[in-house]
């Protein structure tokens, strides 16, 4: 059924308005537009959305949607609010038909200007939605429309009454629509924000009216259909909402959006929470159901999943069957969902999810071209990501990226560039090959990253040199703390910014001489000594990183014997931490001093051994350093060390915790030193059911990190030494030991017998 034409303000033979009430995302109602579109063949179309947008109007035709409207102050980009626009919606089609037929299309909606203002805090704002014209309003509890006609119907769920009268028909009957609604906002006072937002609207209308035009279309959201039709009230009472808004300079543009994006944002859920689906029932209105089944079925066998066209079949069948049963003119998502799960899937859920992940939500990515709008920044990393041929997609892609090789070298400062403005466009992952040349990212592309890039905006015109402001703006700040400057250090020669590294450089030797907490030191070093090694891996100059590390290190080591006094079980475990991260870094280190001088590895495993002499020493760190020394071949006496820490003169739960500290990191040193294993066997079995229970959760905790070979092969050792002793019991001659064990028994003052 076509849309009625509603009479404006003028009288017979005047302007028309049509006033075509939607929903926002609803292929239905965005086929329904366009073809009453054709049909009214306007002069004028107005859209529910900022007016400042009107002059990007004209660009719509070369976007690929899903797209949004970006409005955001600038200095202020946290304050910006998105209008989203997908290809089923009536806005999109109206857009679409006004741009090919030359007919004028503006918005009409409260300028963002003002919408923004509205905003406190600088919290980020959202574009307006039909779901925010229902709800909750200061003071009144405002009727869901959709909800009070579905229960009207006969409905339980809104969603599905809405499909079943307008998406899943062959045409929107606008003038129902907007009876429907003038009923339901009987007697209802609209708040204040949406009292303006309508004053605003009717306002343009006018205005439309007034320079002429005489076939004027309205697309708006249904609820506010009735506020646009019959008699207007008057100019003056609109002038009178509308006086002293406040104001702040707001600029748009078109931006990337996706599906994914546009079923999870906040507050946006008004029947898209499926965007693939509506895509699908836009783009296939015949036999979408049939269509979209044997979709399902090609992706389940991309999968490796065995689905045959009979299954496809019976799927359709079962979709139709249930439809009918619940008489729905056209089987919905739920239908062939179920249908699909039975059969296609049969019953497996993670198929199905597979199904909901690719299809129901999809994985589309909008596209902007080169005249869209955009600061610098943004095209700057337009033009790298067509150079570097690293195309934005909106699910997961897995690079692994060889910096050996020019191309991906520059790739990889491109990310780490990105990172350091808080684009985190990738995310680094633990790289598959032991070499340092390899780096595997994670790449998915956000809409929130162009603001990102707006933020910082200021920083610089490229990638690089923003990135490289960034980084000396932490460095100049006094609240980095030492750790993050060494990171940052670290980030500069990852991203290539030799321009800021000499100051945070300097900043970090700074902070460096001042700090007097070892701990601080001890974390800030593993990253320095990543950052050194750079120079010989990326061919990056990494000049007086050396100087600094030296100094730091040898610090570390004047300030861990006073760092290891009197710590209870939560220090001592940080501790460790820092000790295991300098340990490892160190390795890293050249082996050989230069002329005399003792090594960095020398230094750090003198100062271990003397630490580890102390007999104040908290068990686990005692443990842990003396396993350090051992692996590193600095101790030959590690069993009588051991032998001491469990002597019946030392506390079980110590004894456990020097336990910890030694096996920490593996057990295979259990598995090839007998006498080590032994010495833990007869510990663990000589301790009195009460000291048991005390130790048994540190030793559960120690021996549960281990890998399952490693505890299977100390069970397999500890079994095998039992046997043993079994079988060296067999060889006594009981008759020859009787006096001994008489002997004996008499001692110990027992009955012979």
């Amino acid at each position: 059924m076509s849309a009625l034409p509603v009479p404006g303000v003028a009288g017979a033979g005047g302007p028309i308005v049509s006033v075509l009430g939607v929903r926002h995302h609803g292929p239905g109602s965005a086929r329904a537009v366009r073809q009453e579109l054709e049909r009214l063949r306007p002069d004028a179309i107005l859209i529910e959305g900022p007016p400042e947008a009107d002059p990007l109007v004209t660009l719509a035709p070369e976007l690929e949607p899903p797209v949004a409207l970006l409005a955001h102050v600038p200095g202020a980009p946290a304050r910006a609010a998105f209008w989203p626009f997908a290809a089923f919606s009536p806005e999109w089609q109206a857009i679409l038909y006004g741009t090919a037929a030359g007919v004028p299309v503006r918005f009409c909606d409260l300028p963002a200007a003002h919408s923004l203002a509205e905003s406190e805090d600088g919290d980020e704002k959202r574009g307006e939605t039909e779901d925010e014209d229902q709800g909750e309003t200061s003071g009144l509890l405002r009727a869901d429309p959709i909800g009070s006609l579905a229960a009207a119907a006969g409905y339980d769920d809104p969603e599905r009454w809405w499909e079943d009268v307008v998406e899943h028909r062959g045409d929107t009957p606008f003038e129902v629509i907007a009876e429907a609604m003038a009923a339901v906002r009987e007697g209802y006072e609209p708040d204040e924000r949406e009292a303006r937002r309508e004053a605003y609207m009717r306002k343009t209308l006018r205005a439309a009216l007034k320079e002429g035009y005489g076939r004027i279309a309205v697309i708006c959201g249904a609820w506010h259909v009735p506020a646009l039709t019959g008699p207007l009230p008057p100019a003056a009472r609109d002038n009178a909402i509308l006086r002293g808004l406040p104001k702040v300079k707001a600029e748009l543009t078109w931006v990337p959006w996706t599906y994914g994006r546009l079923a999870s944002w906040s507050g946006y859920g008004a029947g898209i929470t499926s965007p693939g689906w509506y895509h699908h029932l836009f783009g296939a209105p015949d036999r979408p159901v049939e269509r979209w089944l044997a979709e399902a079925a090609a992706v389940l066998r991309d999968e490796g999943l065995a689905v045959s066209s009979a299954h496809v079949i019976e799927s359709v069948r079962l979709a139709h069957t249930l439809a009918a049963l619940r008489g729905r003119p056209l089987a919905g998502l739920g239908e062939v969902t179920e249908a699909a799960r039975a059969v296609l899937c049969e019953g497996d859920d993670l198929a199905v999810e597979l199904i909901q992940r690719r299809m129901v939500v999809g994985d589309r990515l909008g596209q902007v071209t080169d005249g869209t709008p955009m600061v610098p920044l943004q095209r700057d990393l337009r033009d790298q990501q067509r150079r570097l041929r690293l195309r934005p997609e909106a699910l997961d892609r897995e690079i692994d990226l060889d910096l050996r090789k020019p191309l991906d070298l520059d790739r990889s400062h491109l990310l780490h560039r990105l990172g350091l403005l808080g684009v985190d466009w990738g995310a680094l992952g633990e790289s598959r090959g032991k070499g340092t040349f390899r780096e595997t990212w994670t790449l998915r592309w956000r809409p929130e990253h162009d603001l990102a890039l707006i933020e910082q905006a200021a920083l610089g015109t490229t990638v690089a040199g923003a990135a490289a402001q960034r980084a000396r703006d932490l460095a100049a700040t006094d609240r980095t703390a030492l750790a993050d400057l060494a990171s940052l250090v670290e980030q500069c020669l990852l991203a290539d910014l030799p321009q800021a590294l000499p100051e945070v450089l300097a900043a970090l030797s700074a902070r460096a001489a001042l700090d007097t907490d070892v701990t601080h030191l001890m974390a800030a070093l593993p990253a320095m000594v990543r950052a050194h090694r750079y120079g010989d891996v990326r061919g990056t100059s990494a000049e007086g990183l050396a100087v600094i590390v030296r100094s730091m290190l040898e610090r570390i080591c004047v300030g861990l014997p006073v760092a290891v006094t009197g710590l209870d079980d939560d220090a001592a475990a940080g501790l460790l931490k820092h000790v295991d991260a300098v340990h490892a870094a160190v390795a890293l280190l050249d082996t050989h001093g230069a002329g005399d001088e003792v090594s960095p590895r020398g230094r750090w495993l003198v100062t271990l051994r003397g630490v580890s002499d102390r007999q104040d020493l908290h068990g686990l760190i005692e443990g842990r350093l003396t396993r350090i020394l051992l692996d590193a071949g600095e101790l030959d006496d590690a069993g009588d060390r051991m032998a001491r820490a469990m002597s019946r003169g030392q506390v079980p739960v110590r004894a456990a915790a020097w336990v910890e500290g030694f096996l920490a990191g593996g057990g295979l040193l259990l598995v090839h030193d007998p006498r080590l294993l032994s010495l833990v066997d007869g510990w663990l079995t000589g301790l009195s059911g009460d000291q048991f229970t005390d130790v048994v959760p540190l030793l559960r905790r120690t021996f549960g990190g281990f890998a399952a070979p490693e505890r299977r092969a100390i069970g397999e050792r500890v079994r095998s030494a039992g046997s043993g002793a079994r079988e060296g019991r067999q060889d006594v001659d009981e008759r020859r030991a009787a006096a001994a064990v008489a002997t004996v028994l008499a001692i110990l003052g027992k009955d012979d017998g």
